[in-house]
């Protein structure tokens, strides 16, 4: 697979002049989805008809996309909002191939028994991926992807922000978690963030107030302005109810202020960033993109990294693996992802923007069903992507986390 710009089930040419996108990681606001879908016969199978983007529809929210709209514009992010792409390497990480099946493995959610083929069928799966020791032992694929199909990320691209940190800080750019954010972007001075730091950031752990209620469309992650410049302003303006580094509260905004405050330090964009460090050094198959705030500025730092699913366990390799390449060059500093996965004061349920199961295991996680999980004692990642019907459920997150701890009971 050469990855450059690879497959698109949408080949219409993007006008980025038509589209709004609005700068948050859980609502993109778009001129419309990318055009009617129909469901063909095969297993379910849901293909773009008709991908017309001169003649969009009413402007929609991808928080309450139709399933249809779901399919289409999780999987073609790039022709309904402005990106950035960044290539992949020529010399890709192995994964080897050493299927099992394991689709009649069991698992258990309020006393009822159901198995992986249950999960992938009745769940909205678009791909399902465990990589054990750099081997494929199960990979499967549904509502018309395959393994060249990219799939947003949503806050999976907090996870790899963190990363990004972890490397400005190898490389100079920044002198430590501990610094103020204002030092390296000013507009934020002035208001809630006075007094926080980097590392408050990273653990959402800031002290300043914010709603991100997905189902409200009048919360802050539902009404945040796109444009970096009045975004950074909106974040600035907000009160602070807590001493910075005290208390956790999930916030999308403030991770893309922790974007705006890397690509500040780093003088570069974070897609760039990415593939001159991680992307194309560690080995990754597919040219990716990431979204942004606006045609032509930066990429979303709480959102939106679209890839493809077996590059996300490249990911979690690099992560498990301590930021080093197969050269053993280091990226990222010595103890950073220890440091990363470790329980903030907070909540110690989360990380640098990981969140944390205990026993060494941690993952990435976007809304409507997006997951990385690994276990580096078992040197075992499992991806999904996924089109949840709600941005977040618990009856939805109880079946992911009880299929993924008998995936990995399984490849033991």
């Amino acid at each position: 697979m050469s990855g450059r710009r690879g497959k698109r089930i949408l080949s219409t040419p993007r006008r980025s002049d038509r589209w709004l996108v609005a700068a948050t990681a859980m609502m993109l606001v778009f001129a419309a989805c990318a055009g009617p879908v129909a469901e063909t016969e095969a297993a379910g199978t849901i293909e773009p008809v008709n991908p017309d983007l001169e003649n969009l529809g009413p402007r929609d929210q991808v928080l309450f996309w139709t399933p249809e709209q779901q399919v289409a514009g999780y999987r073609n992010a790039d022709l309904v909002a402005d990106a950035r792409w960044f290539e992949a390497s020529d010399d890709p990480y192995p994964l080897a191939p050493a299927p099992q099946d394991l689709s009649a493995v069991t698992y258990e959610v309020e006393g009822e028994t159901f198995t992986v083929e249950d999960y992938i069928r009745d769940r909205r799966i678009a791909g399902l991926l465990v990589v054990k020791d750099d081997a494929v032992v199960f990979e499967r694929y549904g509502l018309g992807n395959d393994e060249n199909s990219r799939w947003i990320s949503f806050s999976i691209a907090k996870s790899v922000v963190s990363m990004l940190y972890g490397a400005a800080i190898a490389d100079g750019y920044i002198g430590s978690v501990d610094d103020p954010v204002t030092r390296y972007l000013p507009l934020l001075a002035g208001g809630g963030y006075d007094e926080a730091s980097i590392k408050d950031v990273l653990q959402m752990a800031s002290g300043v107030g914010w709603n991100e209620d997905y189902a409200d469309p009048e919360s802050d992650v539902a009404t945040l302005p796109s444009p970096i410049v009045e975004q950074t302003r909106y974040m600035a303006a907000l009160d602070r109810r807590h001493p910075p580094g005290e208390v956790f509260n999930y916030n999308t905004g403030e991770t893309n202020m922790a974007g705006a405050v890397l690509r500040a330090a780093i003088g570069n964009n974070l897609s760039t960033y990415l593939e001159h460090k991680i992307w194309g050094p560690f080995g990754m198959e597919a040219d990716a993109n990431w979204l942004l705030h606006e045609p032509g500025g930066g990429e979303l730092g709480g959102c939106c990294i679209n890839a493809t699913l077996r590059d996300y366990a490249r990911i979690g390799i690099f992560a498990m693996n301590g930021g080093v390449l197969r050269d053993g060059t280091r990226v990222l500093p010595e103890g950073w992802m220890e440091e990363s996965t470790t329980p903030s004061k907070g909540y110690d349920g989360y990380g640098y923007l990981w969140w944390l199961a205990g026993d060494g295991r941690f993952s990435g996680i976007g809304i409507f069903g997006q997951y990385l999980w690994m276990d580096p004692d078992l040197n075992t990642v499992i991806v999904t992507h996924s089109a949840w019907p709600d941005a977040t459920s618990r009856e939805w997150s109880q079946h992911r986390s009880a299929v993924v701890a008998a995936l990995a009971d399984a490849v033991r």
